[in-house]
């Protein structure tokens, strides 16, 4: 059995070009995010991987990197699940503010914590630790036992919600995973023991 599962976070966004908060905000990719995306598929299709279902989240950043990935892999019709338990952290009142002029008003202290305390909640906001306990159940009930049946599984979603995935399927720890960074467009291959445990995992970086 295969037990095929590869996460892909989006590729650069325009928003994420322009150095501000996203979250649930809904930018599309840049031409570099596009490139990004595409470039994730020929990777994939050079080690002949292919899939037989994929999700992603409510964000049009997600979905047009699957889309774009699964194009050039030559699978553009499969089935795919799109839900915002895998939405990017929601960052509240930061989302759409440049990070800079965050600090300026915030601090800089205060925003590093922010961003990288596992548990700390912007205002209005996820904590890294509120987006893994969204992720997580869905992950468990809808992704999981696909990858269990030995269907080949694509994720293609965030920074944040994918370090959720990382966070399990690596065995970190709350103050690990917080310094733990994903590149956009960068897939992360793993295949799956018998008890859901990781067997081996690939980082097809350039």
């Amino acid at each position: 059995m295969n037990r095929l599962l590869v996460l892909v976070r989006h590729g650069q966004s325009d928003w994420n070009l322009k150095n501000l908060f996203t979250g649930w905000k809904d930018p599309d990719l840049t031409e570099l995010g596009v490139e990004e995306a595409v470039e994730a598929g020929r990777r994939l299709k050079a080690l002949g991987l292919q899939f037989d279902v994929a999700f992603t989240s409510n964000l049009v950043r997600a979905q047009r990197t699957c889309t774009l990935l699964l194009r050039e892999i030559g699978q553009p019709g499969i089935e795919t699940f799109e839900d915002e338990a895998l939405n990017e952290r929601d960052y509240g009142e930061l989302a759409g503010l440049n990070k800079d002029d965050a600090r300026a008003r915030w601090g800089e202290d205060q925003v590093h914590i922010w961003r990288r305390s596992y548990d700390v909640q912007p205002p209005g906001g996820e904590s890294l630790k509120d987006t893994v306990a969204r992720v997580l159940p869905y992950y468990m009930r809808e992704i999981l036992p696909r990858v269990m049946r030995g269907e080949r599984v694509l994720v293609a979603a965030h920074g944040n919600s994918l370090r959720a995935l990382v966070m399990v399927l690596d065995g970190l720890t709350p103050e690990t995973i917080p310094s733990m960074e994903l590149a956009t467009g960068i897939p992360l291959v793993y295949r799956l023991k018998a008890d859901t445990t990781v067997e081996d995992k690939k980082v097809l970086a350039a």
